[in-house]
């Protein structure tokens, strides 16, 4: 799958909005690598990323990232797109023992005639949203600081949404506006409140609220295996714009 497209410049800036949607921590730059540390909290924000076909020789530079995670103690992962062609890297990730685990497709849909707003959905502050958010998703106390920190890093526009029914919450998920774009992230429902309409109602809600904000655009990162969240994007006009996965070492 490594370079099945050839670089565009809508992939290429989805790419890069994704990034600044969901930041890191802590990250350098290694010659087109983008180094990422933030406690552990999730793969993307903890990998190292490759933008741009790079100058260097590749292995000297895996080994030296195998350094600076094992510093952190941090297992080594490394998050490849199609965005690109990093076949090569792939190859010697594979040789190393990295093992290819979560493969992901990025959708991606134009934002015409935006919907209306649900009447049970609301935008609500980030504190309110985070107690939302670290309830349908039974997050850990010491995740919840983490997932803070890196919320409060997006220097973008951001809207909380939380979906209610019966008066309590059954579905949240944030939309973070750059520009002309509006990427989806932290999209949950309560376990036992899916497959009912709730998060269908949220995204065109959260649409709507990123076309208010002047984006066109809209684009979000679902996992292959999750069937039902792919089918509920494809009935929303999302189709497959790139595909990345990761490489965790031994």
């Amino acid at each position: 799958m490594t370079g099945e497209h050839p670089p565009t410049p809508l992939r290429r800036r989805v790419e890069e909005a994704s990034l600044n949607a969901w930041p890191a921590l802590q990250q350098m730059l290694l010659d087109g690598w983008v180094v990422r540390f933030s406690g552990g909290f999730t793969k993307r924000a903890n990998s190292v990323i490759p933008l741009y076909p790079a100058l260097q020789e590749p292995l000297d530079k895996i080994r030296y990232c195998e350094r600076l995670y094992e510093q952190q103690q941090l297992k080594t992962i490394f998050r490849l797109t199609t965005v690109d062609d990093f076949s090569e890297l792939d190859a010697q990730l594979d040789a190393r023992g990295y093992q290819r685990i979560d493969p992901t497709r990025v959708l991606h849909r134009i934002i015409a005639n935006p919907p209306q707003p649900d009447p049970r959905f609301m935008e609500v502050p980030l504190r309110e949203w985070l107690n939302v958010y670290s309830d349908l998703a039974e997050m850990p106390r010491p995740t919840q600081a983490l997932h803070s920190a890196l919320l409060k890093g997006i220097r973008s526009l951001c809207i909380y949404g939380v979906q209610y029914a019966d008066h309590q919450p059954v579905a949240c998920g944030l939309a973070v506006v750059e520009r002309e774009l509006t990427g989806l992230f932290d999209v949950v429902t309560h376990p036992q409140r899916r497959r009912l309409g709730h998060a269908g109602a949220l995204v065109s809600s959260l649409l709507g609220a990123g076309a208010q904000a002047g984006a066109t655009h809209a684009y979000l990162q679902v996992e292959e295996n999750n069937a039902p969240a792919r089918a509920m994007y494809q009935a929303l006009g999302f189709t497959d714009l790139y595909h990345y996965w990761y490489r965790a070492a031994p």
